[in-house]
């Protein structure tokens, strides 16, 4: 690597132009959100299809050897055990992953659309809609405004999707620009954090 000369003649800081290191700022803030967000979504994608891949593991061992729900509690427990610590694996949550795999597996437009929102968002949308066309709909604009979850269950219950049916609610505007980077919160979730390992002082 050329080592760098800190010796050179630079201008010193109260001379700077301030608008253009403004702009030079402004440019590396958006590289960092945006990396922020890459990482954060390349996370939530491999721990949602894990999650996709052990409901499905449950399904057909459940079909092939006849097991009921005792594999269920049987393979929390030892999960648990081997990764402690990690809320992911509770026995509520395996049965959410066989529930997500069974509802989801002959969908074509839902199985792609899961691992761009968090599995709290999802959970909220599967809980709260049984329609696929409604669910389509909040995992679109979860990951388009980058909604929390409060706001999500806000929306849900607010029928959102009703009044946008019915031409009530324009979602199609293009996103602000100061909420940009709210697409984080599409995607950030204590269950990534867990995933990982990292633990609950690093959440935030």
């Amino acid at each position: 690597m050329e080592k760098v000369n800190l010796n050179r003649n630079f201008t010193p800081m109260e001379n700077l132009d301030k608008d253009l290191y403004k702009a030079f700022f402004s440019d590396i803030k958006e590289k960092i959100n945006q990396s922020q967000y890459e990482a954060l979504r390349q996370v939530n994608k491999t721990l949602l299809a894990l999650y996709w891949e052990i409901g499905k593991s449950i399904v057909g061992k459940q079909q092939e050897h006849g097991w009921g729900k005792a594999i269920v509690e049987t393979l929390s427990r030892d999960l648990q055990n081997e990764f402690p610590g990690v809320q992911g694996y509770s026995t509520q949550n395996l049965w959410y992953m066989r529930q997500m795999y069974l509802e989801y597996k002959d969908d074509t437009k839902l199985q792609p659309l899961v691992g761009e929102i968090s599995w709290s968002h999802n959970l909220v949308i599967m809980g709260k809609c049984k329609e696929g066309s409604e669910r389509e709909f909040y995992i679109r604009m979860t990951k388009k405004y980058g909604w929390s979850k409060n706001v999500l269950i806000h929306q849900i219950e607010g029928k959102s999707y009703e009044k946008f049916l019915l031409n009530q609610t324009n979602f199609d505007e293009a996103v602000p620009e100061k909420y940009r980077h709210q697409a984080k919160l599409a995607v950030k979730d204590e269950y990534n954090f867990d995933f990982l390992e990292i633990g609950e002082q690093h959440n935030e």
